[in-house]
């Protein structure tokens, strides 16, 4: 005789869908192991179906003889590639991203904006960012038991520099991007590139301590170090170019591009008091993606912890408000001054206190995300299934 179903047991669809739903609401964004479309993979699905496959090697040609003019000008986009973009609505390739420390990351934000000349259809957007958000699972963690041997005075631009050289990896990308950058040896393209690479690379607890260490005001030697942490006299042009130009040679490169609309869309300001549209930790990010591209901004001086780009708005005719409006993205963007003086007041406390442990997390609070909060979706679609569930378990 068969023995009666344990009652306290769960049916195993159920069991399935109670862990489903418990994954939905603790992961609601991918990691960056696990981007859900990026442009890479998206490709490989259009060139299996001939269509889109013909459809997307004919917008390339377009996007590559199609200029793109400044945002108060329209794009002329000619009728065959409307067509052929036409042919690609339905393709995984129009909701297609990339994220920053992915493999071969220029191709996929060359697919990107190949696809993106097509999504947009003639109108100049800088405000999508090619970007997906990712998250991390483990919180960084650094250790300040050798920072005894540092006076105790010291300030703390020196304290986040001797964290930087007790690793190995963050050490070995510091020493990469001051040796192209120093001044006998300075080849500028080589100089940016290794200092993407270090923003790219090294941990953020690291980068952000180099690059947003707190200075005492009257400490003109801190100020100094943090200035020059990007090492400006390389990285930066020789001369002051017009702003409008610098972006013209930012917008010609597609991962510049990436870079500079990933920070009009995390950094766009919503009011004077500071708020970002999204987290003030994600327009950081997109801040420090700019260095080491022909939009690298830079703290303006020794004494203070004002940001702008190395370029002048002289001579911009009738595009003077345009240059200004760029020019001032940056230097007057309540945003970004908020997020800036937010993650220098963290940096602060770290060292305010004597930590009993000398290995500690690099945690903060972040401003409250509606993409981390529970999703309403998820509780309808658990409802909704469970009566079927039940039903059929019992059946």
């Amino acid at each position: 005789m068969a023995c009666p179903p344990n009652p306290r047991t769960l049916p195993p669809a159920l069991l399935l869908l109670l862990l489903l739903f418990l994954r939905l609401q603790a992961d609601p964004l991918p990691t960056e192991g696990r981007l859900v479309n990026n442009c890479i993979q998206a490709r490989r699905k259009c060139q299996v179906d001939p269509i889109c496959s013909a459809a997307y090697h004919h917008l390339n040609s377009c996007t590559s003889s199609v200029s793109t003019p400044s945002p108060a000008l329209e794009l002329l986009v000619p009728e065959e590639c409307r067509e052929a973009a036409q042919h690609l609505r339905n393709s995984s390739l129009m909701s297609c991203t990339c994220y920053r420390r992915m493999k071969n990351q220029v191709a996929c934000l060359d697919i990107y904006w190949t696809v993106h000349l097509a999504r947009s259809l003639g109108d100049f957007e800088l405000d999508v960012s090619p970007y997906e958000d990712t998250v991390t699972r483990k919180p960084w963690k650094m250790n300040l038991s050798k920072l005894n041997m540092l006076r105790p005075d010291s300030d703390l631009c020196l304290k986040f520099a001797m964290l930087c050289t007790l690793n190995d990896k963050c050490d070995r990308l510091r020493k990469a991007y001051g040796e192209a950058c120093s001044g006998s040896r300075c080849q500028r393209p080589t100089c940016l590139r290794q200092l993407r690479a270090f923003f790219e690379k090294a941990s953020e607890p690291h980068a952000q301590g180099l690059l947003l260490c707190p200075c005492a005001p009257a400490d003109q030697g801190c100020g100094q170090r943090r200035r020059n942490t990007i090492a400006p006299s390389c990285a930066l042009p020789s001369g002051a170019p017009n702003c409008l130009e610098l972006r013209r040679v930012c917008i010609s490169d597609p991962l510049c591009r990436s870079r500079l609309v990933d920070f009009q869309t995390h950094c766009h300001p919503l009011d004077i008091l500071g708020t970002c549209a999204t987290e003030h930790s994600r327009c950081l990010r997109a801040y420090m993606g700019l260095i080491g591209t022909a939009m690298t901004p830079n703290f303006v001086s020794n004494v203070n912890t004002s940001v702008a780009l190395s370029c002048t708005c002289r001579g911009s005719g009738n595009l003077q408000d345009e240059c200004e409006q760029l020019e001032e993205s940056f230097s007057h963007n309540p945003c970004l001054m908020e997020a800036i003086a937010a993650k220098m007041r963290f940096h602060s406390q770290l060292f305010s206190q004597d930590w009993e442990d000398s290995t500690f997390p690099m945690m903060e609070r972040q401003n409250k995300n509606p993409a981390l909060r529970p999703q309403p979706w998820v509780f309808s679609l658990f409802f909704c299934t469970l009566p079927l569930i039940l039903f059929l378990s019992l059946w």
